[in-house]
């Protein structure tokens, strides 16, 4: 067998042609086969400018397009903004997406895409003039027949729209079909956005099954939370498992009781990451059981009368969440006489 081109060679890549290396030896394939499916069909870099919200700077970024085999139909694959993508991880993740179309008998062969951003980093503007230079870059490559591409690590259905429209404008007419993971309101499949996390957590009940754990009640942990993960986490929850802790690049949230993800989304939406020294919890801390709870603190309440004070410990640890230390003088809905037997919140009672 001849050695990888230098270009597309990485670990990740390498890791892909082992494994074709070890189960072509298995099953005895074919040795032009073999040689034939350890590098793609076709490869495309490009670079292109973008001009910067202040309409001075112009940068120059780097893209990529990989059709791994034009064989089985057109080609399918996702397009992935990220500061770290390269031609190599590009070229397995095209590989990859072979195998996965071929087990499962979809008239379809392996593509990926890739543009070498950080789209954390970019505003909605700026995302938007990538994404719509980047398909001009390569519109000669794809097509509801030829290749398709779709959501990937850093991209969304906003970026597919883009896509869309681009491709549309340059055709004359609207071709919902050149994309996919587009909204629903231009042709998008109901359910597709939660597709990956469901077969996420269906994988995870069959080796449960499996190994005879019960996913309901089981404590769950998900490492990535952005469109995969997330749903993953919410759709677990759903069906009785305890998710403790999620996690991203930046850092993660934990709570042994179970995670409340309209808060943990809440979050993650103001700071852009899940990263959080207190953790928004399924509930308020043991004694704040109230309604009126909105205790986050990853603290056990010290109260020694949660039956008559939890609604004011839970405002007293709110308080110290917030600010970091509590008000300096009672409220009128919080403090009451009970109130001086909970070391945590105010000890005076109001006038």
């Amino acid at each position: 067998m001849t050695e990888p081109a230098l270009e597309w060679d990485s670990p990740m890549y390498r890791l892909a042609v082992a494994q074709l290396d070890q189960t072509a030896a298995l099953m005895r394939l074919d040795e032009n086969i073999w040689e034939r499916l350890r590098m793609p069909q076709r490869s495309l870099i490009v670079s292109f400018p973008f001009r910067r919200d202040d309409y001075k700077t112009v940068d120059s970024v780097h893209g990529y397009r990989v059709q791994h085999v034009l064989t089985m139909g057109p080609t399918k694959g996702g397009v992935r903004y990220d500061a770290d993508v390269h031609l190599g991880e590009v070229t397995a993740l095209a590989m990859w997406m072979t195998w996965k179309c071929a087990l499962i008998g979809l008239p379809f062969g392996g593509a990926k895409g890739g543009v070498r951003i950080d789209p954390s980093k970019l505003s909605r503007s700026e995302l938007q003039r990538i994404t719509r230079r980047y398909t001009m870059e390569i519109i000669e490559m794809i097509g509801p027949d030829r290749d398709i591409p779709a959501p990937d690590m850093g991209t969304d259905e906003q970026v597919m729209a883009w896509m869309m429209d681009t491709y549309s404008g340059q055709k004359g007419y609207a071709v919902p079909g050149v994309v996919t993971g587009k909204p629903v309101e231009i042709g998008g499949s109901l359910g597709r956005k939660e597709a990956t996390g469901r077969g996420v957590v269906t994988c995870v009940g069959e080796a449960c099954k499996h190994l005879g754990i019960a996913l309901e009640g089981a404590r769950v942990v998900v490492q990535g939370y952005g469109n995969v993960g997330s749903n993953a986490a919410r759709i677990a929850a759903a069906q009785g498992a305890r998710v403790i802790a999620v996690s991203d690049v930046k850092g993660g949230i934990h709570d042994s009781r179970g995670l409340d993800f309209a808060k943990v989304d809440a979050w993650v939406r103001e700071h852009h990451s899940s990263r959080a020294s207190r953790a928004p919890s399924r509930s308020a801390t043991p004694s704040c059981s109230s309604s009126t709870a909105r205790c986050w603190s990853p603290q056990r309440c010290r109260t020694r009368s949660p039956a008559r004070t939890r609604a004011a410990c839970a405002r007293g640890w709110w308080s110290r969440a917030r600010t970091g230390r509590p008000r300096s003088r009672p409220t009128r809905s919080c403090a009451t006489a009970a109130c001086s037997s909970c070391p945590t919140c105010w000890r005076t009672p109001a006038a």
